[in-house]
């Protein structure tokens, strides 16, 4: 799949096959995949990445995200409280799990979440016929329960994050971070999604209902986030995640 000539490329939001422009004319023509390269593992190396260099990014914003990350939690407490035992009585121990991510500087961290899955989700009556490593998030996922699945409809499996929020590992808004195992096979260009930090919610989740695939395969919606950072943007992606989440859309 490709483009009708150098410097644009596929529109997946319509079957037209109408060339739009690419992010960047140094991009690959057509649909950016992560997965022309060699398969990498949990063990490859990834490229460390020059943070951006802005006065909101180095300043403005790790104070806000410190501060309403610390609101959240405060007044988030209770609706925690009760999706921890919810998932202590469904799911058993433990309630949350840790999952190695890629965030800023290509640096790897543990991202908090909420159990979604059974205890051996990799062991099912109904087993996916998708690579895990591409596509890991399904909502026709069999291994989750239906608890995991309300949890994940309404995003509350996230909440945990805040923590990683206020630990300075993660932002409110920003590019929602990566597996290891697919950040490994990256192309190039696409590693400068990690010159800011790994976002709670990102444009790419609130872009869902416009834009198709994958978020490896979105890559440029990120890229176009980075080159426009700023509060005015960061407070427009947060309200629309708010939407999204109340009409059960986006990512």
């Amino acid at each position: 799949m490709g483009a009708t000539r150098r410097g644009t490329e596929v529109d997946h939001r319509y079957r037209s096959g109408s060339p739009v422009p690419r992010h960047r004319s140094t991009e690959p023509v057509g649909r950016p995949l992560a997965f022309d390269g060699p398969r990498g593992g949990s063990a490859a190396v990834v490229p460390q990445v020059p943070p951006a260099d802005s006065l909101y990014v180095r300043f403005c914003k790790p104070v806000i995200d410190r501060v309403a990350a610390a609101v959240i939690l405060l007044l988030a407490l209770p609706l925690i409280l009760v999706v921890a035992v919810t998932v202590l009585l469904t799911l058993g121990r433990p309630v949350l799990y840790r999952q190695r991510r890629v965030g800023q500087g290509g640096e790897v961290f543990r991202v908090w979440k909420f159990r979604t899955m059974l205890p051996d989700r990799r062991v099912s009556e109904h087993p996916v016929d998708v690579d895990r490593r591409v596509c890991h998030k399904r909502e026709d996922d069999p291994r989750h329960t239906r608890v995991g699945t309300v949890l994940r409809r309404w995003r509350l499996d996230e909440l945990p994050q805040v923590v990683n929020i206020m630990a300075g590992s993660m932002s409110l808004v920003g590019p929602r971070p990566e597996l290891v195992e697919v950040v490994s096979r990256y192309q190039p260009w696409q590693h400068r999604r990690h010159a800011v930090k790994p976002g709670l919610t990102g444009l790419w989740q609130v872009s869902t209902p416009t834009f198709s695939g994958l978020m490896h395969e979105n890559t440029h919606i990120d890229l176009d986030y980075i080159d426009r950072i700023g509060l005015r943007s960061d407070l427009r992606i947060l309200l629309q995640t708010v939407s999204c989440v109340l009409a059960r859309s986006g990512r």
